[in-house]
């Protein structure tokens, strides 16, 4: 149960935009690197000195911890230009209390390479827990929240994190090809609606 997802679902009733990407992709093949691309904004210029990736249907097949063989060449494209701790996966299952003595973050950690972010509480209620562990790192040199990208595949927890925590979330519409499960079908379906 993810108390955190259901009591942040209200705030959506308030706030509709909350669900709301800054940049879409169709699978984690094509996100740009680096990710500051994708934001530009006129003559600003956003400046992603971190980012952190969701596991599940976006670089990892569900409930397997490692990387989907055709994404890793992309996931090392992304370590290479967030090095260190400027990259961080933070999933609503490895890291969490559901993770008993966070086996599975251990797993995920020597599988990519990349720190598992651990949290009590889940997306998108964890913005706090990212920016603190951001903000405590010597090599993350992290100001404010704009200079954090989110990607992930759910518009009710990954890009609703992102906008409750004034980052950027980048959506991957379409995850991994054949791994569509029916709360994710939905939030598409509804993203699509809204789109057209």
């Amino acid at each position: 149960m993810n108390l955190s997802g259901t009591l942040n679902a209200f705030k959506v009733l308030l706030n509709p935009g909350l669900c709301l990407p800054h940049y879409k992709v169709s699978t984690f093949n094509d996100i740009p690197v680096p990710l500051s691309t994708a934001f530009k904004h006129g003559e600003k210029e956003v400046d992603i000195r971190a980012v952190i990736l969701d596991k599940d249907n976006c670089f990892a097949i569900p409930h397997q911890d490692e990387i989907h063989p055709p994404y890793r060449e992309k996931f090392q494209e992304l370590r290479k230009a967030y090095p260190g701790f400027r990259l961080v996966i933070v999933s609503n299952t490895a890291g969490t209390r559901d993770d008993v003595g966070h086996a599975k973050a251990e797993i995920l950690e020597k599988n990519t390479g990349v720190q598992v972010l651990r949290h009590n509480t889940k997306k998108p209620g964890c913005g706090d827990d990212i920016m603190k562990f951001l903000r405590a790192q010597k090599d993350v040199d992290i100001t404010s929240p704009n200079e954090v990208a989110i990607i992930g595949d759910r518009l009710f927890t990954d890009i609703m994190m992102a906008n409750m925590m004034g980052s950027y979330g980048v959506w991957i519409k379409d995850g991994i090809p054949g791994q569509k499960g029916f709360v994710r079908s939905l939030s598409v379906t509804r993203a699509d609606a809204n789109n057209s």
